[in-house]
C-alpha cells in the first residue's frame, strides 16, 4: 500500500537525520567528557612580566564605564606601570568619555558617521591600529566590554600564557549577575558550559578554543603578522577567530583568567542577542564556516571539523528538531492506527507496528534521560557547587534549582538562534543590570 511505502521513505530519512544529529552531540559529549577526567590546565608562572594593553570599545556607556576602568587600572595583580586602558568611544552622544578619562583611561574618539561601520568591530580595529603605531612596548592587547570586570590575577595569568608561547587566548567567561534572576542564571550556566567544558574540553583534545567573547587576549606579534583586526562582521569576535583557525592556528584557555559580564535579565534581551549572534555567524557561513571542511580534508586540522560542527548547529538544529517533532507525531499517529487494524497492511503486521511503538517509546526515554543526565544535572551540579563563585553567587546553594531547568532553557536558546534579527541603525546604547553608582 503506498501509505506503507511512504511510511518506509520517511522512517529512512528520519535514521538519516537521526545519525547526523548522534554525530554532532557526539563532539559536545567528547568534550565534556574530555574535560571531566582532565584538571584545568595551567600555564607555568613567568619571571617576565610584558606590557599589556586593555583595548575597550564603547559607545554611550556613560552608566558603566567608570567602575570597570577604575576597577582594571586599580585590583590587578601585575605592576601598575606594565599596563595600560584604552577606551574607544565610538560615536558617543553621552559622557562616556569624559568618564573614562576621568577614572584613568586613554581615551580615543572616534567619529565614524559610516552606518555601515557602528558596529564593534571598527572601533576594535581603530584602538588596534592605534596601539600597534603608538604603543610599541605593549607586547599584548586584550579585549574587554565596557561592563567587564576580570579578577585579581587575570594580566598575570594571560602573561603568563604569552610567554608560554601562546599568541591567541580565551578566559573563563562569568557573570557580574548570575543569581539576579532564572535568565542570568541560565546565562550564566551557558556560558559556564562553554568555558568549563567546551574550553577545557578543546584544550585537553588538542583543539582550538572558540575565542568568541569578551577577555581575549592578541599578542602583537599575531597581529602584526594578521595586518590587525582583519574583521568587518557583527560576529567580529567569532570572525577573527575563524580567521586565526582557517590558517591553521591554534587558539588556547586560559582558564583561571576569569571575566565577568553582565548577564541579559529577561527573555527579550535574550532572544535578541542571541539573533544577532546568529545573523553574523550566518554572514560567517557564507564567507568563513563553509571553508573548513574543504581545509580540513587537504590538511587534517582537526579543529576545522570540530569548528564546522559546532557552528552548523545554528543552521540544522532547529529544522532537525523541527523535522524529528513533527515525524514523531505522524510515526505515533499512523502506527497507532495500524497496531489496531484501522487500515489493511500487505508489508508490515500489526503486531510489528505494536513494537515499534513501545520500542520507539523507552528508545526516546533512555536517549531523553542520559542525555538529560549528562547536559543537565551532572554539568549544571559541577558549576553549582564547584564555580558558583564565578556567577556572584554567595553560596553553592543559590544556583541548585537551575540543576533540573538549564537542559530546557538550551532547547529555548537553540530556537531563539533562529529568530531573525531586525534591521536597527547602528551600534545602539546597551541597558545595563549592574550600573555606576552615581
Amino acid at each position: 500500500m503506498w501509505y506503507e511505502i511512504l511510511y518506509r521513505v520517511l522512517n529512512i530519512i528520519n535514521y538519516v537525520v537521526i545519525i547526523f544529529f548522534a554525530l554532532l552531540l557526539l563532539l559536545q559529549i567528547v568534550e565534556v567528557l574530555a574535560s571531566l577526567f582532565h584538571k584545568k590546565i595551567v600555564y607555568p608562572k613567568s619571571k617576565e612580566k610584558s606590557r599589556i594593553a586593555y583595548l575597550i570599545p564603547a559607545c554611550n556607556e556613560e552608566d558603566v564605564i567608570f567602575s570597570t576602568v577604575e576597577d582594571l587600572l586599580h585590583t590587578q595583580d601585575y605592576p601598575r606601570d606594565l599596563f595600560d586602558v584604552y577606551v574607544v568611544a565610538n560615536n558617543c552622544t553621552d559622557n562616556t568619555a569624559s568618564l573614562a578619562e576621568k577614572a584613568g583611561a586613554k581615551v580615543l574618539i572616534l567619529n565614524d558617521p559610516d552606518p555601515a561601520h557602528h558596529m564593534a568591530a571598527y572601533p576594535l580595529r581603530h584602538g588596534i591600529d592605534y596601539i600597534l603605531k603608538n604603543d610599541p612596548t605593549a607586547e599584548l592587547i586584550i579585549h574587554l566590554d565596557a561592563d567587564n570586570h576580570i579578577n585579581h590575577q587575570f594580566s598575570s595569568l594571560m602573561n603568563d600564557a604569552y610567554h608560554a608561547g601562546v599568541d591567541f587566548a580565551r578566559p573563563y567567561e562569568g557573570g557580574i549577575n548570575g543569581t539576579q534572576n532564572f535568565f542570568t542564571e541560565a546565562c550564566a550556566y551557558f556560558y559556564a558550559f562553554d568555558s568549563r567544558f567546551g574550553g577545557r574540553g578543546k584544550e585537553v583534545l588538542g583543539l582550538s578554543a572558540h575565542v568568541n567573547g569578551a577577555g581575549a587576549m592578541m599578542s602583537r606579534k599575531l597581529l602584526l603578522e594578521t595586518g590587525g583586526y582583519d574583521c568587518s562582521t557583527i560576529s567580529d569576535d567569532t570572525e577573527f577567530c575563524f580567521n586565526r583557525i582557517l590558517e591553521g592556528r591554534k587558539a588556547h584557555m586560559v582558564e583561571e583568567a576569569v571575566v565577568y559580564e553582565d548577564m541579559p535579565s529577561s527573555g527579550a534581551v535574550t532572544a535578541g542577542r542571541n539573533a544577532r549572534i546568529a545573523k553574523g555567524n550566518k554572514i560567517l557561513f557564507k564567507t568563513k564556516t563553509r571553508k573548513m571542511i574543504p581545509l580540513f580534508f587537504k590538511t587534517g586540522n582537526l579543529s576545522l571539523l570540530e569548528t564546522f560542527f559546532t557552528y552548523i548547529w545554528i543552521f540544522v538544529g532547529g529544522p532537525m528538531f523541527v523535522w524529528l517533532f513533527a515525524y514523531y507525531l505522524y510515526f505515533f499517529l499512523f502506527a497507532g492506527f495500524a497496531a489496531n487494524g484501522a487500515f489493511p497492511l500487505v508489508v508490515y503486521t500489526t503486531a510489528y507496528f505494536h513494537n515499534a511503538i513501545w520500542l520507539t517509546i523507552w528508545t526516546m526515554v533512555g536517549i531523553i534521560a542520559v542525555l538529560y543526565f549528562i547536559f543537565g544535572i551532572v554539568q549544571v551540579l559541577i558549576f553549582a557547587l564547584k564555580e558558583y563563585d564565578k556567577f556572584g553567587a554567595k553560596n553553592r546553594w543559590e544556583f541548585i534549582p537551575m540543576v533540573f531547568l538549564f537542559p530546557l532553557y538550551l532547547i529555548v536558546y537553540g530556537f531563539s538562534m533562529m529568530i531573525p534579527k531586525k534591521k536597527k541603525k547602528g551600534w545602539t546604547k546597551v541597558k545595563r543590570n549592574v550600573v555606576d553608582k552615581k
